[in-house]
């Protein structure tokens, strides 16, 4: 099961929010490379931004924070939040992000999915199916689809998608616990594509819950909120207590997957 610290970006701060709501924010490091840098001196394998303000349509001044992540890290990072055509995956890999997470786009244009992983192949593009009851949210989760997330995950497999970034929003920030019921029935229907589980873990108990769920496809966890509060005994306490003693630019040295070319799991 492959950790993947999350860093969500809001005016150019690392931020989370609670269940999605822009108006429940917590502001947890002014940084955003520093707290990359951070998680990977803990051994991170690949990194998972988002961009909240390009997510909800906003003006984004996050591009060049990317790209300072980029060029900091040597393993691979991904992006989610507001790549709505091919001018903007275009855009996100010029700044250095190996892959892009297609969530409102993937859901209103499912033929541009489609293009997209023709032209980029299904390691550069996966798709975000961000839920609530069972809902797929749009617009930086502010909107109601309409669609069903199954059906969805099911159509975008169909499409030559590989990897399905799936967040329970109900669960999202609230460190309550994952609903592994909707990993099952959604892993149940898929037999090619590769389930990404995100929200609501709290703990390495949820970890070990989670391992239970290879079968069921899910290879990868999101985390965001329970690492920043250091809710896992493993975690190296002094990194985080004294993260401004840490040499941020001495890597780990333990083992990695990732190639020269940083490319993370399928």
């Amino acid at each position: 099961m492959l950790v993947i610290p999350a860093i969500d970006l809001r005016g150019g701060r690392c931020v989370r929010l609670y269940q999605g709501a822009y108006d429940k924010e917590t502001v947890y490091f002014e940084d955003p490379v520093k707290m990359a840098k951070l998680w990977r001196v803990q051994n991170a394998r690949t990194l998972h931004v988002v961009d909240l303000d390009a997510a909800r349509g906003d003006r984004s001044p996050n591009r060049e924070v990317i790209r300072a992540i980029c060029r900091a890290l040597d393993i691979p990072v991904q992006l989610g939040g507001g790549v709505r055509n091919m001018e903007d995956i275009g855009e996100a890999l010029e700044l250095g992000v190996y892959r892009v997470i297609l969530g409102t786009a993937a859901a209103r244009e499912p033929d541009f999915v489609s293009e997209a992983v023709a032209r980029h192949s299904c390691s550069r593009v996966a798709v975000g199916i961000d839920a609530r009851d069972g809902e797929v949210q749009i617009e930086g989760w502010l909107e109601g689809s309409g669609l069903d997330a199954v059906a969805m995950a099911q159509d975008m497999e169909n499409r030559g998608v590989r990897r399905i970034v799936y967040t329970d929003i109900g669960r999202d920030g609230t460190m309550e616990g994952p609903n592994l019921d909707a990993y099952r029935t959604l892993g149940a229907t898929l037999r090619c594509a590769r389930l990404t589980a995100s929200g609501g873990v709290g703990g390495h108990a949820d970890l070990v819950r989670l391992a239970d769920l290879v079968s069921h496809r899910v290879d990868s966890i999101i985390i965001g909120r329970a690492l920043y509060e250091n809710r896992f005994p493993c975690q190296q306490f002094w990194c985080w207590n004294y993260k401004q003693e840490v040499d941020l630019d001495c890597f780990s040295t333990a083992k990695t997957t990732s190639r020269p070319d940083k490319q993370p799991a399928s």
